[in-house]
């Protein structure tokens, strides 16, 4: 059950899944609401859903243009859809002012409040806290009661799975829950009231599981991403204060995202295309020219956004792991095209010289160790060698000698892909690379490489001392789920793998 989810997470960009975790969410409600189980009158819900989007739609369309950059509806969409379940439905004609101020500084703030074209703060946390600033009228939260708990649990725990943000929703949790009880014990509360107060009857849940986690506003490693959750998880608590002024869900996150910022890389790039090179045929070279240098560590992947018309469910943006060195003047990414390739891969396909992508959110801890000295097994799966030609490039061009076995695994002898390089880091840098092809009925008589799937024996025999190793897996989700079940054959520690963020989209 578990691997068909991941296989139906693995089509789904992660824009698009919050987008249809938040659609879900609304039609509970809706649902709910007809029902009497909500205090709401649903068509005063849709009406508000109509009122917001139109707004959003409209600001971004107007600001995108005034910026010269691409228009993204998912985003758009997701703004919307949150300030419908946070601000209360529509009571009033009056309350129009309201979402229509609240929808406009969504969109808004991402222009605006923003630092080398990377927005600062949550843009709905940013819009309710100043529609309070400014016109005294503030979210009610109210997606956070008993009967909508179980809705936002289901659809959350999926979102959290997708984005690999575990980590940092524990640790936004368990501060949260900890310190909210602490304060109730010290007030003399009851303790299953406290529970049920902050678990049950606040937007603790879906908290943690959209703005939290909204990608451009979070820190970009584990380590990062825990300090922050804690941080916020304190400042969410209702019993903090400074005098007489409190602190609120959104206040708790734009300052966590205050934090975010002076501890996250501020990267956004303007890239163009210099050229396309076919390596095999179904994968390319894209290789950019960016419009300033950019520090990063071998191994890392960014965000990449390309507007083209008529984006399908998978949207406009996608997550690429870096193939180039910091060492190069350009950056460079490998991709693989399928059959029937996402609308994105086909604009990127169609890319001619000097056409730009944008990129951003640098991010990953998929990196080369820091002790040099510790004994590296990269493990590759197709396309999945990306991060490792990155890596052993940089090695290469800084003289750098470590001592590293890469297995490559591919379904045939011409699905091979920079192997110039690790043929140039074996004469080198003494760097060993074990090719192997799993279709054994087209094994060319020439071929001197292994044949079949990567096996435990294969890696006792070619690394003896694998116990004493540090693992690295990339590669399409299914194989690397594959290669951990392989290690925990060799009795491989947990915390000696590492595996690179691949979310295997078409």
């Amino acid at each position: 059950m578990i691997e068909f989810v991941d296989n139906v997470l693995n089509r789904i960009t992660m824009y698009r899944l919050v987008l249809y975790y938040l659609i879900f969410l609304l039609g509970a409600a809706i649902v709910l609401a007809s029902v009497g189980l909500l205090g709401y009158d649903p068509f005063a819900i849709l009406l508000t859903i109509g009122v917001l989007l139109a707004v959003t739609s409209i600001t971004n369309w107007v600001f995108a243009k005034v910026w010269g950059v691409p228009a993204n509806a998912e985003s758009t969409y997701i703004s919307a859809l949150i300030l419908a379940l946070i601000i209360t439905p529509l009571q009033s004609p009056h309350d129009l002012w309201f979402l229509g101020w609240a929808a406009v500084w969504a969109m808004a703030s991402k222009f605006i409040v923003a630092i080398d074209k990377k927005h600062l703060f949550n843009p709905v946390a940013f819009a309710v806290a100043l529609t309070y600033l400014t016109i005294n009228q503030s979210a009610s939260w109210w997606v956070g009661s008993a009967s909508m708990l179980p809705f936002v649990l289901i659809g959350g725990v999926l979102v959290v799975r997708k984005i690999q943000r575990s980590a940092l929703v524990w640790s936004f949790l368990l501060t949260a829950l900890a310190t909210a009880l602490t304060f109730s014990l010290l007030n003399g509360d009851d303790f299953f009231a406290a529970i049920q107060k902050i678990a049950v009857l606040s937007p603790l849940f879906l908290f943690a599981f959209i703005i939290l986690t909204e990608p451009l506003t979070t820190p970009p490693t584990r380590r990062l991403q825990i300090v922050y959750g804690a941080l916020v998880g304190f400042l969410f608590t209702p019993q903090i204060h400074l005098g007489s002024f409190y602190t609120t869900p959104e206040i708790a996150v734009l300052l966590g995202n205050i934090f975010s910022f002076i501890v996250s890389p501020k990267t956004t790039l303007i890239l163009t295309l210099k050229k396309k090179v076919q390596l095999t045929p179904d994968i390319y070279d894209f290789i950019f020219t960016p419009n300033r240098q950019v520090a990063f560590a071998p191994g890392q992947y960014m965000e990449w956004t390309l507007g083209h018309d008529d984006p399908d469910s998978r949207g406009n943006r996608r997550y690429f792991t870096l193939s180039s060195s910091p060492t190069e003047d350009t950056l460079r990414l490998g991709v693989k095209f399928y059959p029937q390739s996402s609308t994105f891969k086909q604009a990127m396909l169609s890319m001619d010289a000097n056409h730009e992508i944008v990129a951003s959110q640098l991010a990953g801890e998929f990196v080369l160790p820091r002790d040099p000295n510790q004994k590296c097994v990269f493990i590759a799966g197709g396309i999945g060698i990306t991060p490792f030609r990155s890596m052993i490039k940089y090695l290469l061009d800084t003289r750098q000698r470590r001592p590293i076995v890469l297995f490559y695994a591919n379904k045939t002898v011409n699905d091979l892909v920079y192997v110039d390089v690790f043929e140039r880091a074996r004469q080198e840098l003494g760097i060993t690379t074990v090719y192997t092809v799993t279709d054994t009925r087209h094994v060319p008589s020439w071929w001197k490489g292994k044949t079949g799937r990567i096996s435990p024996q294969m890696i006792r025999t070619q690394v003896p001392d694998y116990m004493n190793c540090v693992f690295y897996l990339s590669g399409p989700k299914s194989m690397v789920d594959s290669f951990q079940a392989l290690l925990e054959q060799l009795h491989v520690k947990e915390t000696n793998i590492k595996t690179d963020f691949f979310p295997g989209l078409m």
